[in-house]
C-alpha cells in the first residue's frame, strides 16, 4: 500500500474517532488532544517507508518530534488532557450556534477538516521520501536552522504567557493587568501563533529542497493552517475585546502576528 494511502486511512479513522467521542462526551477538543501527536507520527511513518538512510527525512522526523513534544507539554500543563479541558472557543460557538448547525460544524470542521490538516502538514515528508529526491543542500540547512529558531521563539512566548497567567490567578482576576503586553507580546499580539504558522512554512521548504519545486502538493498544509489561524485569531481577539475593552488599545499599538516595533 502506498504510504500516503495508509496515512489517509489513519486520518479518516482519527477523524471518525474524534467525531464519535465528541458526540458521546459532549466535549469538542478531541482533535486538539491529537494536534501535537499526529503530525510527528505521520512524518515518522513517511520517513520509515523510504529506502535506506536519508539525512533529510531523519532531520524532518526529529524536528517534528521536537515540535510535538514541546506542544504536548504546553497543552498538558494547561489542563488540555484533563476531563473537561475543552477549548473555551468551542464553548462560545455552541452558545452562539443553533444545535443542528453546531452538529454539522463539529462533523465537518472540528473532526474532519482539522484532521485532514494534520495530515497535510506532514506532506513535505511524503514528498521528500521520493526515490528521486535531491540530496541534502543549502535550503535544507536553512530550513533546519529557521525551524529551530521559530521553535525557540514559540517556547519563549508560551512560557511568558504561562507565567503571566499563573501570576494572574495568584493575585486574583480583579488586580493587575488583564492580558500580557510585555516580552515578545510587546512586538506581536500573538508571537506564538506567528512562530507556529512560520514553522510549518519552513517545514514545507524541505519538499522544495527535495526537488519538487516551489509549487508542489505539500504547500496545501501551510496554506490551510494560515487560513485557520487567521480565522481563529480574529475570533479569539473578538472574545478578548468583549471581556477586556482596553484590549482595543493594545490592538492599535501592537502588530497582530508579525513581530514589529509597537506604535505610539
Amino acid at each position: 500500500m502506498d504510504p500516503l494511502h495508509a496515512a489517509s486511512i489513519a486520518c479518516l479513522g482519527a477523524a471518525s474517532l474524534c467525531w464519535l467521542l465528541a458526540v458521546v462526551t459532549r466535549e469538542y477538543s478531541w482533535v486538539d488532544r491529537l494536534w501535537s501527536i499526529l503530525p510527528p507520527a505521520y512524518v515518522a511513518w513517511f520517513a520509515s517507508q523510504s529506502q535506506g538512510e536519508d539525512c533529510r527525512l531523519t532531520t524532518m522526523t526529529i524536528l517534528a518530534g521536537l515540535w510535538g513534544a514541546r506542544l504536548t507539554y504546553n497543552f498538558a500543563r494547561k489542563g488540555g488532557y484533563a476531563p473537561g479541558g475543552e477549548d473555551y472557543r468551542w464553548i462560545e460557538l455552541r452558545r452562539r450556534l443553533p444545535p443542528p448547525v453546531f452538529a454539522v460544524f463539529n462533523l465537518v470542521f472540528i473532526a474532519f477538516v482539522q484532521n485532514v490538516l494534520l495530515l497535510l502538514l506532514a506532506l513535505p515528508a511524503w514528498v521528500a521520501a521520493s526515490p528521486s529526491a535531491a540530496p541534502w543542500g543549502p535550503l535544507d540547512t536553512l530550513a533546519t536552522l529557521v525551524f529551530l529558531v521559530l521553535l525557540a521563539g514559540e517556547t519563549i512566548a508560551d512560557q511568558q504567557q504561562w507565567r503571566f497567567q499563573c501570576a494572574k490567578r495568584a493575585r486574583g482576576q480583579a488586580y493587575g493587568p488583564k492580558f500580557l503586553t510585555q516580552g515578545l507580546f510587546r512586538y506581536s499580539r500573538h508571537p506564538n501563533f506567528f512562530c507556529e504558522v512560520s514553522m510549518w512554512w519552513t517545514f514545507y521548504l524541505f519538499s522544495v529542497a527535495s526537488g519538487a519545486g516551489w509549487l508542489n502538493v505539500a504547500i496545501a498544509g501551510p496554506l490551510l493552517l494560515t487560513a485557520l489561524f487567521h480565522g481563529s485569531t480574529a475570533f479569539t481577539e473578538q472574545l478578548t475585546r468583549a471581556k477586556y475593552p482596553t484590549y482595543a488599545d493594545y490592538q492599535r499599538t501592537t502588530s497582530r502576528l508579525v513581530p514589529w516595533f509597537p506604535r505610539r
